[in-house]
């Protein structure tokens, strides 16, 4: 059974400030995007959920790429906010490192499912879709590579390798323990690649 099907539709008639109601369409849009793809998706299955009319969800999103986009910068920025919030956590870059790799593990175990839409999207073929994804990489890994260009000897675009080695690591492992059902607990599976990462940044030299 689908998260849409387990999820009885919110009922009609309430009447929202805009702003609300924007984010009661992103939260049904969200739903609906991640259990049934992008393109399996119909904007009459959103209003449904949402529990407004149709009108009323064109009023917000002219059609589904834009509500689509809309809910994509949104979870892009989480990411990138909350990477920048581990970096950002303590001056001691043995931690940094294990409050970056924690980030991603957070951001792909939320029962929205959110991290599907930036990372497992179906339609990736789309190029603003395309741009996104590939932004939301950079911007991670630019925050991490201006932590290791201010702490060590070396030049920016070899920080920005490492940079997005970290980050890859991050990501691609977090999806993968919980596509593998979670079977290592969390805290022992950020340990685990912190510690990876943490003994191969650890090798670069420092300043002074």
């Amino acid at each position: 059974m689908t998260a849409i099907e387990q999820t009885e539709a919110r009922p009609r008639g309430t009447r929202l400030p805009r702003r609300a109601r924007r984010n009661q369409l992103l939260g049904a849009a969200q739903e609906v995007f991640v259990a049934q793809g992008y393109h399996a998706a119909a904007m009459d299955d959103i209003a449904e959920r949402a529990g407004v009319s149709k009108p009323v969800l064109y009023q917000h999103f002219p059609g589904k790429l834009d509500l689509y986009l809309a809910l994509l910068d949104q979870h892009c920025e989480a990411l990138v906010q909350s990477v920048r919030a581990a970096l950002a956590s303590t001056s001691d870059n043995k931690h940094r490192v294990a409050a970056t790799m924690d980030a991603y593990f957070t951001y792909v175990e939320d029962e929205g499912g959110a991290f599907r839409l930036v990372f497992e999207s179906d339609l990736t073929n789309e190029p603003a879709v395309r741009d996104r994804v590939d932004k939301v990489s950079l911007d991670c890994a630019e925050a991490v590579s201006e932590v290791i260009s201010e702490d060590t000897d070396l030049p920016p675009d070899q920080a920005m390798l490492l940079a997005v080695g970290l980050c890859g690591m991050a990501q691609i492992t977090a999806r993968y323990w919980l596509s593998a059902g979670q079977k290592v607990p969390r805290d022992t599976a950020t340990r685990l690649i912190s510690s990876l990462s943490w003994r191969g940044i650890a090798g670069f030299p420092m300043h002074g």
